[in-house]
């Protein structure tokens, strides 16, 4: 069921310790329940990164969510407050699309005041070399931390022979 109004949101923008601005529950939210939906103008890659390149900053600083039919919504353009959830490598949400829309669910009980995170495990196909992962660091702060939200990369399998 969508959520139909910024009143159905259980959620505010405030300032988060982690980083900058962040989005905290304004009441307990149950396990598996659907919070919020991340909108945003639906763009493609090639837009996304000419995009990055005229604000002269770098793709790791955006609002981009990647879509599974390879397109990706700008939640800096006409988005909502979703695009303010922080990272975190131990969340407390999680991120679904469900038919080219994004909903963040909650992975377990949520009290009032509680930050929403959830691992963006962002994809980075180059080398993921010292200054990339700075580039990427996390500040979660959680004890599952792992100081980057990149993904892992996915190691090439040996041919057996």
């Amino acid at each position: 069921m969508p959520l139909t109004s910024p009143a159905d949101v259980p959620c505010k923008v405030e300032r988060s310790p982690i980083h900058g601005n962040g989005v905290f529950a304004t009441r307990a939210i149950e396990a598996g329940e659907r919070i919020i939906e991340y909108t945003g103008k639906r763009i493609d890659w090639p837009e996304a990164l000419r995009r990055t390149a005229a604000a002269n900053g770098p793709v790791n600083h955006t609002f981009y969510f990647s879509l599974a039919d390879g397109q990706v919504i700008d939640g800096g353009d006409e988005g909502n407050d979703a695009r303010w959830i922080n990272h975190a490598c131990g969340p407390n949400c999680e991120a679904y699309e469900d038919e080219g829309r994004v909903f963040i669910h909650a992975l377990h009980q949520i009290e009032a005041g509680e930050e929403l995170n959830y691992n963006y495990a962002l994809v980075y196909d180059e080398r993921h070399t010292k200054a990339v992962k700075k580039s990427f660091a996390c500040l979660c702060g959680t004890p599952e931390c792992q100081g980057t939200m990149l993904a892992p990369k996915k190691r090439k399998s040996r041919a057996a022979g």
